[in-house]
């Protein structure tokens, strides 16, 4: 006796076989990044074990130096990277997302310069030099160079990419030219650009925190109209979307969520770049499922970076944007040597 099976219910089987193949992905990378979150307060130049960490955070002494290191140091650390991590992998699904471009990132789009040459002014002309204070001036100078960016490219994938190219090209001499003319800037500078947790505190997050969840919001609220864009720009008229409002919304989003993530950790390189590839890989190309994992895989892999970065130089630290280009590099040339990475 043959069992014939009728093509919705064996489309509806496809659909919960997915859908119970990305629960176990968003179970395992939440395992992962609670993990990896117990490595940030537990590692580093001064090693502690998981008792002293917990009383620490439960019932802290005042005069104990490694309570101190975990509730000033590593705590704050933890939660800027977690942050940071959200804002850069939600970011860079956006990114690609209106861009249609596979290595698109903050720094293509010239966010982080953008960011970089506000810090270095602020530093020169206002003689700013602690870490809160570059919050303000960096979230501005990538709200400008976004601005700039989406209203010169006109909101289309190819012009994006090649004016926000143009800006980096333009914004990086003018960095350099004030650099070499004021050492006193280039030392305060040159802490910052590296990108790092370290250096930062809590104020920076509370002041950065509305930013973001409004930037993760629109994400949100973008994932079905990207699906839709990622088809054309035609289909996505002929489904009744207005790309003009698609663009629009995605350009405030990567301001709030990249101006986050740079005044919280500087311009961190390539996290926007390989978490969408790495959730596209996992959950496939819907939205809805890869900007839901990237809350996860972006402060995996930046939290991972700089534990790594605590770990490889002894009684030292690498810095987490350091490490986290290296962990990023081969991501970029495999995408743009055309290999099968993930599909777009």
């Amino acid at each position: 006796m043959t069992v014939t099976t009728s093509p919705a219910a064996a489309a509806g089987a496809v659909l919960r076989a997915r859908r119970n193949r990305a629960g176990w992905v968003f179970a395992g990378a939440l395992a992962v990044l609670v993990v990896i979150c117990c490595a940030s307060l537990l590692l580093g130049v001064r090693d502690l074990d998981p008792a002293t960490v917990w009383q620490a955070l439960t019932a802290p002494v005042a005069d104990n130096v490694d309570h101190m290191v975990v509730l000033q140091q590593r705590v704050p650390r933890t939660l800027i990277g977690l942050a940071a991590g959200v804002a850069l992998g939600v970011a860079g699904v956006v990114i690609q997302g209106v861009t249609r471009n596979p290595i698109a990132d903050p720094g293509l789009l010239g966010i982080n310069s953008g960011a970089s040459l506000a810090v270095v002014l602020a530093i020169q002309l206002l003689g700013v030099t602690s870490a809160v204070g570059y919050v303000w001036f960096a979230f501005a100078g990538a709200a400008l160079a976004a601005a700039v960016v989406f209203s010169f490219g006109h909101a289309q994938p190819v012009q994006l990419a090649l004016v926000g190219a143009a800006l980096v090209a333009l914004i990086s001499p003018l960095i350099t030219l004030v650099l070499l003319r004021d050492q006193a800037t280039f030392n305060s500078y040159r802490f910052w650009v590296v990108g790092a947790l370290t250096g930062r505190d809590l104020r920076s997050l509370a002041l950065m925190l509305p930013f973001l969840l409004v930037g993760l919001a629109l994400a949100a609220v973008l994932a079905h109209r990207l699906n839709a864009l990622a088809l054309g720009d035609d289909v996505a008229r002929g489904l009744g979307q207005d790309v003009g409002v698609t663009r629009a919304l995605a350009a405030a989003a990567i301001v709030l969520l990249c101006g986050t993530a740079v005044s919280l950790a500087g311009p961190i390189a390539l996290v926007g770049l390989v978490v969408p590839h790495a959730a596209r890989r996992l959950v496939g190309a819907d939205h809805h499922l890869t900007t839901a994992l990237a809350v996860l895989l972006g402060p995996i892999m930046l939290l991972l970076a700089d534990v790594i970065g605590r770990l490889v130089v002894s009684n030292d630290e690498l810095e987490a944007g350091v490490v986290a280009a290296f962990l990023g590099a081969p991501v970029l040339v495999a995408v743009a040597r055309g290999r099968r990475v993930v599909g777009l």
